[in-house]
This record gives C-alpha cells, structure tokens and sequence, in this order.
C-alpha cells in the first residue's frame, strides 16, 4: 500500500474511533476492506491513539481563536495523524512531505478552507 493511502485510511479510521467509539483494531479492519494489511497504516492509527493526549496538547497549543473540540471531525484527525507524524515519525517522513501530504489529504476530505487550515497549524507544528 501506497504511503498515501496509507494515510488515507488512517484518517478514515480515526474518523471511525472518534465518531462510532470502536476500537482502533476493528477501525482498521473496517478501512481495509478486505485488502491486506498494512504495517504504515496500524502505525498511524495505534501512534495516534497511544500518543493522542500529547498530540492534542500540540494542536491545542497552536490554534488561534478556536479550539480543538470545535474543529470538523475530519480536520481534527487529519491534524492528529500529520502531528503524528511530525513528532514521532521524523527519521522515517520528511516534514515537508508529513505537510503536504496533510493539505492534499485535506482537499479531497476536509471543506473549502480545510487544506489552508490545515497548512496554518502545521506550519507553525513543523518547527518543534
């Protein structure tokens, strides 16, 4: 599976945890659609869920005029999975590409505006 992809289904499964509370396993098995697994994408979705009170603290430090419980469901764990990536992921995924792969996620799932917001709060994520 493409890395992409990968980061595709791993929002989608975050999506699911947060919205139907399943677990992140099942989450995951749900996404795959009987395709075979993937070693990149259980790692997205079992980092962020490991990591998701430090990585909220993050996003939280780095939102103006908003907070992270009023972010679309799909912007809030689109920034999970990229802050993931950002602090944990660093040897493995270049900042650069964590960030543009995050804003070209945004523009197929997220709004109108999701992929410049997206691009706001990482930019200023980037440089931890």
């Amino acid at each position: 599976m493409k890395r992409r992809t990968a980061r595709e289904k791993a929002l989608q499964a975050l999506f699911q945890i947060e919205v139907s509370e399943i677990e992140p396993k099942q989450a995951v098995v749900n996404v795959l659609e009987d395709q075979p697994g993937d070693n990149y994408l259980n790692k997205l979705v079992l980092g962020v869920m490991d990591n998701q009170l430090t990585i909220d603290e993050v996003i939280k430090n780095h939102l103006e005029k908003w907070t992270i419980e009023r972010l679309a469901n799909v912007d809030r764990n689109l920034l999970r999975l990229a802050v993931y990536e950002l602090l944990y992921c660093k040897e493995e995924v270049p900042a650069n590409v964590a960030i543009d792969e995050a804003i070209e996620i945004a523009k197929i799932y997220g709004d109108e505006n999701s992929s410049r917001f997206i691009n706001g709060v990482l930019s200023k994520v980037k440089f931890l």
